[in-house]
Formats: structure tokens, sequence, C-alpha cells
């Protein structure tokens, strides 16, 4: 199948004192993404249950466009504060759509 768009879900755990610092870092992302070329969905969710747990669900319209969000200067910014804030590197898989 050709032009296929990417999907992204990418989990995030925060240190637990850390939250509500996570989350700040986290909410700056989301509206320079939407303003980004070739974004069709990017929403971050927090889990009801873990606090700690964040997860984003991405939508791309091709893998130069996810590209270039992840050398965008917002998302740069974002990544360089993480450090203090989470448990581990954040877990970031992507897929296609099957059915």
């Amino acid at each position: 199948m050709t032009n296929q768009t990417i999907r992204i879900v990418a989990h995030i755990i925060a240190l637990p004192n850390k939250v509500e610092e996570l989350k700040v870092v986290l909410l700056e992302l989301i509206e320079p993404t939407h303003q980004e070329a070739g974004v069709i969905e990017y929403k971050l969710l927090q889990n009801q249950d873990d606090p700690t747990d964040f997860t984003f669900v991405e939508e791309w319209v091709s893998s130069e466009a996810l590209n270039t969000h992840l050398d965008s200067p917002h998302f740069q910014a974002a990544a360089a504060k993480l450090e203090g804030l989470v448990t581990a590197a954040p877990d970031v898989r992507r897929y296609h759509l099957v059915a």
C-alpha cells in the first residue's frame, strides 16, 4: 500500500515527584506541533490509574513529515528537558494501519 500514514504511540513515564513538571513540558509540544505541515493527529493522554504514565498518539502523512517534527526546535527543546523528569527514555513505536 502506498501513501500510507505513519502512526506513533509514544509512552513517557514521569518520576513520581516530577509528574506536573513533565506534564508542562509535554503540553508545550501540542500547539506548535498542530501547526506543522503533515500532522493529522497529535494527542497527549494521561493514564487515569497511574498519573506518571503519559502517552502521545500521533498520525503523520509521511515519514518525512514525522522526521521534520523530530528535528523541529520545539521538539528538540522538549527532549532536552526530559532528563531528571522521566524514569527512562520514551518508548516510541511506529505503526501503519492494517485494517
